[in-house]
């Protein structure tokens, strides 16, 4: 009977911690929001997911940031088709949670990292993501083998997208291992192997090589040495799965900066101009012999969305065509010195860059001892708009770029107005050179330009559009500098007006002081 009775309350206890276990998952899944099948993670339930979830693949994510909004829509999709395995895909908001963010820390690259069997602190960095089927097919790769790549050569050379082939003679080869370590990095391409010997006849190519095919045309092939890593062979397939020049746009914009070439050429140009087809053709030429050193981008100047790029260069629709060269580590930007832009002076440049040799377009020049001694005033991004919009002086500015024909040979007319106009203390005549300074003013016109810069308190910029003789300068100058005389009478007369304004009112809180006093 005491048996009995011993082993009804053993039972009833294990009822008690069944259903306590039972009612406690009940809860760890409330407290496991899910949105389109994937979990919403925070602090407070983090670490419930890791021990849930045998895979947890979790990104971190920044509110509107460029790759938030297609990143969150893979995983949306990802997540559908992973209902079933033990994969489960969740987020994290670190705008939110920074804690968390710094908990684990995840406030820099990788965004998206892959936790396993509960370990917190030792994740698999995962690619950003195209597409869901990029999620699919590296959560594919990392669980399987090169053997699952192996496909036959006719299948491979019918495919209408890029594909990545190894041709090699042994399976087992530590070139394979290398290979397919690539193929889960760069889950977005299509990865094949072959040991079809009809690639030596067709291709003229020898066994363990990479290949880059596209509708049986061979794009490039890679000879796998020794040496050779997994970041290399990367390099290699991501430089040439592009084209040798590649437009700057909403959809590359990504490929372009998660590019392993950190050096990158911009060509600025006008698509719609007389020119474009012979300076692309010439930029396009000079990339083939720099495809694994420089990334060749073309911006198209007319085109409203690359504002900010424009922006960022510092690069004026007007002073298009032109190109720069940038370091995306260090960002110091290089600009080509020249107004030809044909194949050797491209390829120069560039070789130029890589020697380092180039000098680096700065802000502005240091300023040159002497600058305000000679009749023309040399200026520099420093001084430009100190001296330029001085209310007390006209000014009148030549900007210029050092190679150009054209505004060299206006530097002996330059030194003539000085000249003629040495004697008037209220006019300054100076010259910038435009190529090695950052010109922070709106300014109509391709360069050389010659603006003047009138005697107001007011920063108005006048372009001289005339002839380019003596008199006809002097008379642009007379005739501005009568205009803004009428100008500075009233100003001179609403400034007095605001000032007299702004002491009044200091006069009535002085008097209201006084009396509360």
């Amino acid at each position: 009977m005491r048996r009995l009775l011993l082993l009804g309350v053993t039972a009833l206890c294990l009822c008690v911690f069944v259903a306590a276990d039972t009612q406690h998952d009940r809860q760890g899944d409330k407290s496991l929001p899910e949105k389109d099948g994937v979990l919403q993670l925070k602090k407070g339930n983090f670490n419930r997911a890791l021990r849930k979830h045998k895979q947890l693949l979790v990104h971190f994510y920044t509110p509107l940031s460029g790759d938030g909004h297609r990143v969150s829509a893979a995983f949306e999709g990802a997540a559908a088709e992973l209902q079933e395995s033990e994969v489960k895909l969740a987020v994290v908001d670190v705008a939110k949670e920074k804690d968390l963010a710094k908990d684990l820390n995840a406030t820099g690259p990788p965004t998206i990292r892959l936790y396993l069997a509960g370990d917190k602190h030792n994740p698999v960095p995962c690619p950003v993501p195209q597409s869901s089927a990029s999620i699919l097919t590296w959560l594919k790769r990392r669980a399987g083998s090169a053997a699952d790549l192996i496909t036959e050569l006719s299948q491979i050379e019918a495919s209408e997208e890029l594909t990545v082939v190894g041709f090699f003679k042994e399976q087992d080869h530590e070139y394979v291992q290398v290979f397919y370590s690539a193929a889960i990095e760069l889950p977005d391409l299509r990865f094949a192997v072959t040991q079809n010997s009809e690639v030596i006849s067709k291709y003229g190519l020898t066994h363990d090589v990479v290949l880059l095919l596209k509708k049986s045309k061979l794009i490039q092939a890679y000879k796998m040495m020794p040496q050779t890593s997994k970041e290399e062979l990367i390099v290699f397939i991501t430089v040439y799965q592009m084209d040798p020049v590649t437009e700057y746009t909403g959809k590359t914009v990504s490929q372009i900066l998660t590019s392993p070439v950190l050096n990158h050429a911009l060509l600025f140009v006008n698509k719609s101009s007389a020119d474009f087809e012979e300076i692309y053709s010439a930029f396009n030429s000079a990339a083939e012999a720099f495809r694994l050193k420089i990334l060749f981008v073309w911006v198209n100047v007319d085109e409203p969305r690359n504002g900010r790029m424009m922006e960022y260069f510092r690069v004026r629709d007007f002073e298009a065509p032109l190109i720069r060269l940038v370091n995306l580590t260090d960002h110091v930007t290089y600009h080509l010195p020249s107004d030809t832009l044909d194949v050797e002076t491209i390829k120069k440049f560039c070789q130029s860059y890589l020697e380092g040799k180039a000098k680096p377009k700065m802000q502005s020049e240091p300023i040159p001892e002497g600058w305000d001694k000679k009749p023309v005033k040399e200026l520099v991004g420093m001084t430009l708009e100190k001296v330029a919009f001085n209310p007390d002086k006209t000014v009148f500015v030549l900007f210029y770029l050092p190679y150009s024909q054209e505004s060299r040979a206006l530097f002996s007319l330059w030194e003539e107005l000085a000249k003629a106009l040495q004697e008037r203390e209220d006019v300054v005549v100076a010259r910038i050179d435009a190529s090695a300074n950052d010109i922070n003013m709106s300014m109509q016109g391709t360069y050389p330009s010659l603006c003047l810069f009138p005697a107001l308190y007011a920063e108005r910029v006048v372009v001289y559009k005339g002839k380019r003789k003596l008199k006809d300068l002097i008379k642009f100058l007379d005739k501005e500098m009568e205009k803004a005389k009428k100008d500075r009478v009233k100003e001179d007369e609403d400034r007095r007006k605001y000032i007299e304004a702004v002491k009044a009112e200091e006069a009535k809180k002085g008097n209201k002081t006084k009396d509360e006093l």
